[in-house]
C-alpha cells in the first residue's frame, strides 16, 4: 500500500494512511455497500513527493518566517508555497503508480484507459460523528486522462498550503511543515436520478422510518434545494410505503458524457411529473440504508446515485441530531398527524422553513396591500420592496414565481414567515377566504389549519451549546421589532441591516423628496433614528452593519409622489440606484447620515455599508459626503462596500485607499450580473446558480483582494443560508465573517466549526507534532 490503496483494502483504521474520506469509502466497500470503485493516492506518495523535491527544508524555512498577522503578506506567501508545490516534478515512482492505477480503474469500470473520475483531497482525520459535511481541501470533478489526473492530484497537495491552513498552524504553535494529505480517485457517476436518504425521520427524529428524497439528474439539486424532490417514507419494520409525494421537477443537473461539462436543463414534460423511484426501487434503497445503519451502529444520512440501473452509495455519515424516540405501537405518527392537515392544494418551492395558517388573500399589486388583514396568507405573483409593509401582517406568503433568492424568499426568512415560491398558479388556483396551511419546508399548501401552525413565530432555537468559531457569524436583519428576539441567537453581530424595512416605515409611504418639499425631513430622520436605535441597542456591543438605501427607481416610483421624481427606466436593476444615487442626490443621502450620526452618539456599534458601488470615483464622492457629515471611517467607525458589481474585483485596492474598511459580498446581485441572468425570472431559473464556477472564482478573488488590501471580508447574500457547502468553501478561502438569515444561524455555525476543526485536527495529528 505504499503509493496506491484500493478501496477494497481499506477501513476506518487506515485514516492515518489515506485520510478520513478515503478510509470511510473503504469501510463502506468492506461492508459490501455499492460504492463507485476507486483508489487512494496515499499520504506516503505525498511524503515522497516532498522528500524527492527537497521541499521539506525549503517549505520549513518559509513557514518559520511566515507573517501570519499580515493578511496581504500571508496570502502572498501562501500563493508562493502553493506554486512551489504545483511546479515541482512528480517523482517517477509516484507518477507510474498513479497512471497504472488509473488505467486499472478504467478496466474495472469497462470504460477503457481514460475513465471519468473525481479527485478529492482526503485529510488525515476521520469525519467526526458531529460533522455532517466534507472537508475543506480541494476536490476536482469530471477529470479525464492520466495527465490531467496527475495535475489534479498535485493541486490537491498544494491546497495543504492555503492561507487559512497556514494561519491556523502558526496560531496553534504547530511546527510541522508536512501536511498529511491523501487524494481519493473515484469513478464519476453520471446520475440519471439521485438523492438523499435518512434512516430516521430528520424532521421528527423518529427512528422507525426511512425517508428518501429523489430528483432527476445529479443529486446536487436535491441537496441544495434547487428542485422540490419526490419524497418516499417507508416503515423500517416491513418497508411498507407510508407516504409518497411526487413533485413537479422542472429541471435537472446533468453531465455531458463527452465533454464532462455539467449543465442545468429543463426536464421533458413526460418526466417532469413522473415518479423518480418505483416502490421496489425505494425498498431497495431502504435496505441499503439499513445495512449501512447496522454496520455503523447508528442512524445514517446517505447520498445515492442511480446510473443505467445501477445504484451507488456515494457517501454516508452519522445523522448529527435526533428528535423524539419512535412512537409506541399504534400511536399516532408525527408525519401522519402533519399530513392529516388537509388535502394538498398546491406545491411550490419551500423558501422559508416554518408553517403558518390563515385565510387566503390574493393580491396583484402593492396598491391592494391595505386589503390584507393581519394573520391572512398573502398570495401574489411576485413581491417587491413595496410589499414589505403588508408582508409583515401576513401569517405566510405564497407566490407564483421566484426562487430561493427571490425577494419574497429573502424577506420571509428575515421576518420569520413561512413562504412557498414558484407555485406558477397560486393566484389563480387559490380563492380569497379559503383557510390554508402553508408549509415553507416542504413547499406545500394544504386545505385547512392545524394547531401546530398557529404557534407564535420565534427565532430558531439553538441545539445545545453552540461551537466557538474563529470565523465570525453574523445575522441578516431588517425588522426592528425582531431585534431583541434575534439578538438572543449565538451570533457575533448584524452583518446586513437592510435599510428597506426601516425606510418604508420612516417614509410612511411617501417619496423622500416629497418629504423635503413639505418640510418633513426632520420627522423622517427621527423615525429612522428610532428604528436604528432599537437594533443597535439590542446587539450592543456587537457590531451592526447598516446598508443604506438601495431602492431602485421603479420601487421609488411606487411611493406617493414617486412618478414626479423618478425616471422610468427600462432596466432599473442596473440603473439609478445605490452609491451613484447618493452622489447625484446628496440631500437625500445626508438624511440617512444624520440619522446614523444621531444613533452613534448613543450606540457606537452602528456602522455603514454602501450598496451597488460600481467605480472608485463615485465611491470617493460618496466617502466625501460621509466625512462632511462628521462620520470618520477608521477603527471606531467602519465604512463597508457591497461587492455586488463584478467591477469590484478590480477596484478593491482603490476602495481600501479611499477609506473602506470592509467588503461584503452580495452573492445574489453578483451572481445575476456575472451570469447575465435575472434571478426573479422563472423562465431563466435553470441558468441562475450561485455555485457556477465563474461566480465562485469571483468570490475567491474578492476575498483574497480584500485581505491583501487589509480590509475585512464578509458575505451577506442568500447562498450560505441555502447552500451549506458555501460556508465550507468560504472558510477555506479565508473569509473573516459570514452573515446569514436567522433560521440558518445554528446550522451555519456548526458548518463553520466543522471546517475549522478539520484544519486544526489535521495539524495536531501530524507526525512532527507528535514528536
Amino acid at each position: 500500500m505504499r503509493f496506491i490503496a484500493w478501496f477494497e483494502a481499506l477501513g476506518r483504521r487506515d485514516t492515518p494512511t489515506v485520510g478520513g474520506k478515503g478510509a470511510n469509502l473503504g469501510e463502506m466497500t468492506h461492508a459490501g455497500l455499492p460504492v463507485p470503485p476507486g483508489f487512494v493516492v496515499t499520504v506516503e506518495a505525498f511524503r515522497t513527493f516532498v522528500h524527492e523535491n527537497g521541499l521539506g527544508e525549503a517549505l520549513g524555512s518559509e513557514l518559520n518566517a511566515l507573517p501570519v498577522d499580515d493578511a496581504a503578506a500571508l496570502h502572498a506567501a501562501a500563493e508562493t508555497l502553493q506554486s512551489r508545490v504545483r511546479r515541482a516534478p512528480m517523482p517517477a515512482a509516484v507518477r507510474t503508480a498513479i497512471v497504472e492505477a488509473y488505467a486499472e480503474l478504467g478496466r474495472k469500470v469497462n470504460s477503457g484507459a481514460s475513465p471519468w473520475v473525481a479527485a478529492r483531497s482526503s485529510a488525515t482525520v476521520e469525519d467526526a460523528a458531529q460533522s455532517s459535511f466534507a472537508g475543506m481541501f480541494r476536490s476536482h470533478l469530471n477529470v479525464r486522462g492520466a495527465e490531467e489526473l496527475l495535475r489534479r492530484v498535485q493541486d490537491c497537495w498544494a491546497s495543504a498550503f492555503g492561507a487559512r491552513v497556514l494561519f491556523y498552524r502558526a496560531k496553534q504553535g504547530l511546527g510541522a511543515t508536512e501536511q498529511l494529505v491523501a487524494v481519493v480517485v473515484q469513478k464519476m457517476v453520471a446520475s440519471e436520478k439521485s438523492g438523499v436518504m435518512f434512516t430516521l425521520d430528520p424532521t421528527s427524529g423518529d427512528t422507525g422510518r426511512v425517508v428518501i428524497e429523489t430528483a432527476w439528474g445529479l443529486g446536487e439539486t436535491v441537496v441544495s434545494g434547487q428542485v422540490e424532490p419526490d419524497r418516499v417514507v417507508l416503515d423500517k419494520r416491513d418497508l411498507a410505503v407510508k407516504e409518497r409525494v411526487v413533485s413537479h421537477k422542472e429541471r435537472e443537473l446533468v453531465r455531458d458524457r463527452d465533454s464532462g461539462v455539467t449543465r442545468m436543463r429543463p426536464v421533458p414534460p413526460e418526466r417532469a411529473d413522473a415518479a423518480c423511484l418505483s416502490e421496489d426501487e425505494a425498498r431497495t434503497l431502504a435496505r441499503l440504508g439499513l445495512r449501512a445503519e447496522k454496520h455503523y451502529g447508528r442512524p445514517q444520512d446517505l447520498e445515492f446515485a442511480i446510473e443505467e440501473g445501477h445504484t451507488y452509495l456515494v457517501q454516508t455519515r452519522p445523522v448529527t441530531t435526533k428528535g423524539p424516540r419512535a412512537p409506541a405501537e399504534g400511536a399516532a405518527h408525527p408525519t401522519d398527524a402533519k399530513s392529516s392537515g388537509g388535502e394538498v392544494l398546491l406545491r411550490g418551492l419551500g423558501a422559508s422553513p416554518s408553517t403558518g395558517s390563515g385565510r387566503v388573500r390574493v393580491l396583484h399589486t402593492p396598491d391592494e396591500g391595505p386589503k390584507l388583514e393581519a394573520g391572512e396568507v398573502l398570495v401574489t405573483g411576485m413581491t417587491t420592496p413595496d410589499w414589505v409593509p403588508f408582508m409583515r401582517r401576513a401569517s405566510a406568503i405564497v407566490t407564483d414565481s421566484g426562487g430561493m433568492t427571490s425577494h419574497a424568499a429573502i424577506v420571509s426568512r428575515e421576518l420569520g414567515l413561512p413562504c412557498v415560491v414558484g407555485t406558477h398558479t397560486a393566484t389563480s388556483a387559490l380563492r380569497d377566504g379559503t383557510v390554508v396551511t402553508v408549509d415553507g419546508r416542504t413547499g406545500t399548501i394544504r386545505a385547512g389549519a392545524t394547531e401546530a401552525s398557529r404557534a407564535p413565530r420565534a427565532a430558531p432555537a439553538s441545539s445545545g451549546v453552540e461551537p466557538v468559531t474563529g470565523t465570525r457569524l453574523y445575522v441578516n436583519l431588517g425588522e426592528a421589532s425582531r431585534a431583541e428576539e434575534v439578538s438572543a441567537l449565538p451570533v457575533d453581530g448584524v452583518g446586513l441591516l437592510r435599510a428597506e424595512f426601516l425606510l418604508l416605515e420612516a417614509l410612511e409611504g411617501k417619496h423622500p423628496r416629497l418629504l423635503l418639499e413639505r418640510g418633513q425631513s426632520r420627522a423622517f430622520v427621527e423615525r429612522l433614528s428610532h428604528g436604528l436605535d432599537l437594533i443597535a441597542r439590542a446587539f450592543h456591543p456587537r457590531p451592526v452593519i447598516y446598508r443604506s438605501t438601495d431602492f431602485r427607481s421603479n420601487e421609488f416610483r411606487g411611493l406617493e409622489g414617486g412618478e414626479r421624481f423618478e425616471p422610468a427606466e427600462a432596466n432599473p436593476m442596473i440603473g439609478y440606484r445605490g452609491c451613484f444615487r447618493y452622489v447625484s442626490e446628496p440631500d437625500l443621502f445626508k438624511l440617512e447620515l444624520e440619522a446614523l450620526r444621531d444613533v452613534r452618539s448613543r450606540s457606537d456599534n452602528l456602522h455603514l455599508m454602501i450598496p451597488f458601488v460600481r467605480t472608485a470615483w463615485e465611491f470617493e464622492a460618496c466617502r466625501d459626503l460621509v466625512l462632511q457629515s462628521g462620520l470618520r471611517p477608521g477603527r471606531h467607525f467602519q465604512l463597508w462596500v457591497m461587492a455586488e458589481v463584478p467591477s469590484v474585483v478590480h477596484w478593491i485596492p482603490e476602495y481600501a485607499r479611499l477609506g473602506a474598511t470592509g467588503v461584503s459580498i452580495g452573492s445574489n446581485d453578483l451572481t445575476q450580473l456575472i451570469l447575465g441572468v435575472d434571478r426573479d425570472s422563472a423562465r431563466c431559473a435553470p441558468l441562475y446558480d450561485e455555485r457556477d464556477p465563474a461566480v465562485l472564482d469571483a468570490l475567491r478573488r474578492i476575498i483574497r483582494a480584500a485581505q491583501r488590501a487589509g480590509m475585512t471580508a464578509s458575505i451577506c447574500g442568500q447562498a450560505p443560508s441555502v447552500h451549506s457547502d458555501y460556508a465550507e468553501a468560504l472558510v477555506d478561502w479565508g473569509i473573516d465573517s459570514i452573515s446569514v438569515t436567522p433560521d440558518a444561524v445554528s446550522a451555519t455555525r456548526r458548518n463553520i466549526a466543522s471546517a475549522e476543526q478539520r484544519l486544526l485536527l489535521r495539524e495536531r495529528r501530524s507526525p512532527r507534532r507528535r514528536r
